[in-house]
């Protein structure tokens, strides 16, 4: 089962497809391809099962089995009736529908969800007598139905719960960033383990650890204890725990500091319980300090935040917190590279400092931008000298 070769999906966040797409090239995918919030690719059940437990900003893992073209909710009954389901499933199992739709055609993902579901039941009562039963929480088989305009595709979800639920997170901050979202920044910001890391902002720490498990070389799927190809009729336990212990043997001790830092007594006091619950308290040190008074280890460094914006600010002044930032980052920053992701493209100028890097990202339905900051040692004077006394050397 372990050669045969099929297509699969990974759904992502938008802005991060080519990250995705590079992690699923160093796991053996072949024939990649870019799509929106997503990458296709070709992969054995090894590499699916690889996908899951490796691929850090994967949010699940789709086999697509069907495709076709329906005008209204009756022709989409009757493509879904096409499908033989009996061989995926049986009625003694349960199982789910995950519509997500869009184009304007259709417009109720949950009627649309109904209507493929009684399309299923009644091909198992016509057949066999009897229909297996729905659970949205915990299925046998999860089924992801996708519609834009007339456009279907029906896929199996391989990974059952969002590969962003990790596993190690014990309790959080209000407005946490995801975990996949965190470790694409990470990644896309270019950090190569090699160095201090700080989030001067932590919050429910997410950030820190996504940089300590890249670090350490922590599969993202190290605290998961379950999967939707779990309880496929091909699930290959062997192979399965093959794959986990080839990744596991890959774990490994860092020699830089990751710090975490924030102002909020509550928001270390739970950063400190999902660093205990990840067995990271020895890997990342955690401070109660604001951004303006901590002081970070010597340059080089990497700074990664994720400050309060939009949506999560009602009374603070946004001018004036971003303008701290600012100050913060050419005081106590100095020799590091700073990265920032906002979603007030007008307030992140109050930083004061001209990004070298930009990138559009999503954090949840929100735009944001993730800028770096190249906090010099010296004045932009003597930066100038430097680079042309390198040039005439």
């Amino acid at each position: 089962m372990e050669t045969s070769v099929f297509r699969l999906v990974a759904k992502t966040t938008a802005g991060l497809e080519e990250i995705l797409a590079e992690e699923l090239r160093q796991l053996g995918a072949e024939n990649i391809e870019l799509l929106t919030r997503a990458v296709s690719f070709d992969a054995n059940q090894k590499i699916m099962y690889r996908a899951n437990y490796e691929a850090r900003t994967a949010l699940r893992i789709l086999k697509p089995i069907a495709s076709f073209k329906a005008a209204n909710e009756d022709k989409l009954y009757d493509e879904v009736s096409k499908i033989h389901w009996h061989s995926y499933f049986n009625v003694e199992k349960t199982f789910a529908i995950d519509a997500v739709v869009g184009g304007g055609r259709f417009t109720h993902s949950q009627f649309i969800s109904y209507k493929a579901k009684d399309a299923i039941v009644d091909q198992f009562r016509d057949r066999f007598g009897e229909r297996p039963s729905v659970d949205t929480n915990d299925p046998d088989l999860r089924i992801n139905l996708h519609i834009f305009d007339d456009q279907c595709s029906l896929s199996l979800d391989s990974s059952g719960d969002s590969l962003h639920k990790r596993g190690y997170r014990f309790v959080v901050d209000k407005a946490p960033i995801n975990e996949v979202l965190a470790a694409g920044l990470i990644m896309l910001s270019g950090w190569k383990a090699d160095m201090n890391f700080v989030d001067s902002m932590c919050g429910s720490a997410t950030i820190p650890i996504e940089a300590a498990m890249i670090a350490m070389k922590i599969p993202p799927g190290y605290f998961r204890k379950t999967y939707g190809f779990m309880k496929w009729a091909d699930y290959d336990q062997q192979l399965w725990e093959e794959v986990m212990h080839e990744a596991d043997a890959k774990i490994s001790t860092i020699g830089f500091d990751i710090i975490g830092s924030d102002r909020s007594a509550k928001a270390v006091e739970i950063a400190r319980q999902n660093l205990e619950k990840a067995d990271l308290l020895k890997e990342i040190q955690l401070f109660k300090k604001p951004m303006e008074e901590l002081l970070p280890p010597e340059a080089p460094g990497w700074l990664l935040i994720n400050p309060p914006y939009g949506e999560r600010l009602e009374e603070l002044d946004l001018k004036a917190l971003y303008s701290s930032i600012g100050d913060s980052l050419k005081r106590n920053f100095k020799g590091y590279k700073a990265w920032v992701i906002s979603s007030d493209f007008f307030t992140l100028k109050h930083i004061g400092l001209k990004p070298s890097k930009k990138y559009t990202v999503y954090n949840g339905p929100l735009e944001c931008r993730f800028v770096c900051f190249d906090i010099f040692a010296g004045s932009m004077k003597e930066k100038k000298t430097r680079e042309a006394e390198q040039q005439r050397e």
